[in-house]
């Protein structure tokens, strides 16, 4: 039971900082941030690999507590906390009672489900999850979470999660799908300890 809680707040660490990626990623479009991880948007454009892409960047606020600069500088629950786009994942992370471990854990890639993806859950399902966070719910978010910060060009392959299940990428540059049906819509953003894709659908690991 206690490995298994382990690996369950480990995941969940990792999705929430997922969330906080996507708030770092609009953040560095409006403002120059001194730190390094905000500093590569700053001198770069969001749609180049080696900093933030992707559209939905665009919606990370550009300054204060969600904006690029300051999510680099949270761990990565703290940081999603602070983005309205990952209110649904930080609920989750919330309900799984694994903040405090999220926010230790260190070098881990999130796939973070934006607010949208979870929306395009069925509403039974989404509650059930909600209402069974060591069970259903763990699993799903572990399945989120990649051991080891992987940039644009290392996410293409097979990559094993904290869950146990295996993730698919596909693309390559600013174009990446994941399980052949979930999109990357704000990459490569940075936290204290992740590095987080937000994506478009809820990963579900295969039965």
């Amino acid at each position: 039971m206690l490995r298994l809680l382990t690996t369950r707040r480990a995941a969940v660490a990792g999705v929430l900082g997922i969330a906080l990626m996507g708030a770092a990623c609009s953040s560095n479009a409006g403002t120059s941030g001194s730190q390094t991880p905000a500093a590569s948007p700053t001198t770069a454009s969001p749609m180049t690999a080696s900093g933030p892409f992707g559209a939905a960047c665009s919606t990370v606020p550009a300054s204060g507590a969600g904006s690029l600069d300051a999510m680099a500088q949270e761990p990565v629950a703290t940081a999603a906390s602070n983005n309205p786009e990952l209110s649904t994942l930080v609920t989750a992370v919330k309900k799984a009672d694994l903040v405090d471990t999220l926010n230790t854990a260190q070098g881990i890639t999130v796939f973070a489900p934006i607010n949208d993806a979870f929306g395009a859950l069925p509403k039974p399902t989404l509650d059930k999850a909600l209402g069974d966070p060591e069970g259903l719910l763990t699993t799903v978010l572990t399945y989120h979470v990649v051991q080891g910060q992987l940039a644009p060009e290392q996410l293409a392959g097979s990559h094993k999660t904290l869950q146990g299940g295996t993730l698919e990428v596909s693309g390559s540059g600013q174009d990446f799908k994941i399980n052949g049906n979930s999109n990357v819509v704000c990459g490569n953003v940075k936290t204290a300890n992740a590095t987080v894709y937000l994506i478009d659908q809820v990963l579900l690991p295969k039965s």
